[in-house]
C-alpha cells in the first residue's frame, strides 16, 4: 500500500483520524473549549447541511485518456497526444451533462468503462462517486446508496493520493484529491463530526491551492475554493468558536467572487458554480434577483431538469412576479403532457404541484397548500420518485408550524427522521425540531 497522506491532524486518505500532533485540538477539545457549543451549532449546521446536500462539486478533467480495448492493471501515466486528450475531454463533458439531466444509468456506464480501462487514473473513479452523489441529491437517499457513495469516494481518494505520491508536480492529481477530500469532509459533516469535517475541508483546500500554484490559469479549482471561503466565513460569523478551529479564515465576498469567476470562465464546473450560487443567493443571502439570472441560464441549458424550473418559479414568487410564476408553472404542466413515459410525465406533474404548494405557503394560503399536498400524496411514487414523498411530508409539517400547531408538526418531523429514505428532507426536519418554522423563512421555498 502506498504511503498515507496526512494532514496536520493525522488524517489518512479516507479521512480517518490516526493521531494528532502534540497540542493540536481534538474533537473533544473543540467541545470543551466552548461550553455552549452543543447548543449553538445544530440549527445553523442543519441549514448548511441542506444547502450542501444539493451542491455537488464536479471537478474538471484536464488530463484525458482514450478508451483502449484493454488496459493493464497497473497502467502508468502516459504522455497523450492532443487528439487523445480531446477525445476524453468530450466524454467527460458528455458524462457531466448526463448527470445534470438525471441520466444516471448512462453516466454510470460511461464512467465505469473509463474506470475499467484506466484503474489507476483518478478521474473515472471520482466521477463514479459523483454518480452516486447525484442519485443522493435527487432523492435516492437510501442506506445502500450512502454506503456506495462512501466506498466510491474512499477509492477515489486513495487512487488520487497515490497519483500525488507518484507525480506530485501534476496539477490535476491535486485537483482530484482536493475535490474528493472536500466531499469526504461533507460526508463527515452529515455524520455531525464537525471537527473532522473542517480538517478534511482544510486539507482539501491545501491540494486545490497546490493545483492553482502549479497551474495559475486553472479556473476549475475556484468552485471548491469559493465554496470553502464563503461557508467558512458565513459559519464563522455565527459560530465564533470556528476561529479557534480554523487556520484559514474564510471571506464571504472573496468566496462569491471565486464562484462567479468559475461560473463565467470554467469549462467543466461552470454550471455547478452557477447552481451553487443559486442556492447561496436563494437560501443564504435571499437575493432573488441574482438567483433568478443564474437559474434562468441553467433552465436554458438543462430544460429537462425539473429542479431548475422549480427554483426559477420560487424566485418569481419571492419577487412578486405573478405572471412569470404562472408561466413557469405552465411550462411544468405542458412538459408533462408531451412526455411519452407515464412515470416521467408524472414527475413533472408532481413538481408542478409542489411548486403550487410552495406558492401557497409563501402567500400564507395554508388551506390551498394542504389541498395540493393531499394531491401529491395521492400521486406518490416511493420507488421512482422518493423525493416527492419525503419533501411534501416536510411541507405538511411546515404548514402546521405556520398554523401554530406545533405538536402536529413535531410528530411529522420525527416521522421523517424515521424514514428509510428521507431524501435529504431529514436535515431540515432536524432543524425545525429545534425551533419552529417562521413565516418568511427562505427554506419555505426549498
Amino acid at each position: 500500500m502506498n504511503s498515507k497522506i496526512r494532514g496536520r491532524c493525522g488524517f489518512s486518505r479516507t479521512g480517518i483520524v490516526r493521531s494528532a500532533p502534540e497540542g493540536a485540538p481534538t474533537e473533544a477539545d473543540s467541545w470543551s473549549a466552548c461550553p455552549d457549543l452543543r447548543k449553538a451549532i445544530p440549527r445553523f449546521i442543519e441549514m448548511i447541511h441542506i444547502i450542501l446536500y444539493n451542491i455537488a462539486i464536479f471537478v474538471s478533467l484536464f488530463l484525458v485518456y482514450p478508451f483502449p480495448a484493454q488496459a493493464e492493471e497497473n497502467a502508468k501515466l502516459t504522455v497523450l497526444s492532443q487528439y487523445e486528450r480531446s477525445l476524453l475531454q468530450a466524454n467527460i463533458i458528455k458524462g457531466i451533462d448526463m448527470l445534470y439531466s438525471s441520466r444516471f444509468d448512462e453516466a454510470e456506464e460511461l464512467f465505469h468503462r473509463m474506470a475499467s480501462a484506466y484503474p489507476s487514473v483518478p478521474a473515472p473513479h471520482f466521477y463514479m462517486a459523483m454518480v452516486s452523489w447525484s442519485r443522493l441529491a435527487t432523492g435516492f437517499w437510501s442506506k445502500a446508496m450512502v454506503e456506495q457513495f462512501r466506498e466510491r469516494l474512499d477509492k477515489a481518494i486513495d487512487i488520487a493520493g497515490s497519483r500525488v505520491d507518484e507525480v506530485p508536480g501534476d496539477a490535476e492529481n491535486h485537483l482530484f484529491l482536493g475535490g474528493a477530500l472536500g466531499f469526504k469532509g461533507r460526508f463527515e459533516l452529515m455524520k455531525e463530526n464537525w471537527f473532522s469535517s473542517f480538517i478534511l475541508a482544510s486539507d482539501a483546500v491545501d491540494h486545490l491551492n497546490r493545483c492553482l500554484k502549479i497551474d495559475p490559469t486553472n479556473k476549475e479549482v475556484l468552485l471548491g475554493l469559493g465554496i470553502y471561503e464563503y461557508y467558512t466565513a458565513k459559519m464563522s460569523g455565527i459560530l465564533k468558536f470556528l476561529t479557534y478551529l480554523l487556520i484559514r479564515k474564510g471571506g464571504k465576498e472573496k468566496g462569491l467572487k471565486k464562484l462567479h469567476t468559475a461560473a463565467a470562465d470554467a469549462i467543466y464546473s461552470a454550471s455547478e458554480a452557477k447552481s451553487t450560487l443559486v442556492h447561496i443567493y436563494m437560501f443564504m443571502e435571499e437575493d432573488y434577483e441574482k438567483a433568478l439570472s443564474l437559474v434562468s441560464d441553467l433552465v436554458a441549458r438543462y430544460p429537462e431538469t425539473t429542479r431548475y424550473h422549480f427554483l426559477k418559479g420560487v424566485c418569481h414568487i419571492f419577487k412578486g412576479e405573478e405572471d412569470a410564476y404562472k408561466e413557469t408553472l405552465s411550462t411544468l404542466i405542458s412538459r408533462k403532457n408531451i412526455i411519452a413515459s407515464q412515470s416521467e410525465a408524472m414527475k413533472w406533474e408532481r413538481v408542478a404541484d409542489y411548486l403550487s404548494v410552495t406558492y401557497a405557503m409563501i402567500k400564507n394560503d395554508l388551506d390551498s397548500a394542504i389541498l395540493y399536498l393531499e394531491r401529491l400524496r395521492e400521486k406518490a411514487d416511493p420507488e421512482g420518485d422518493p423525493a416527492m414523498v419525503a419533501w411534501p411530508l416536510l411541507k405538511t409539517a411546515m404548514v402546521y408550524d405556520l398554523r401554530g400547531e406545533r405538536e402536529k408538526a413535531v410528530g411529522i418531523y420525527h416521522s421523517i427522521l424515521n424514514m428509510d429514505n428521507g431524501s435529504g428532507a431529514q436535515f431540515l426536519a432536524k432543524r425545525y425540531l429545534s425551533a419552529p418554522l417562521r413565516k418568511g423563512d427562505p427554506f419555505i421555498g426549498y
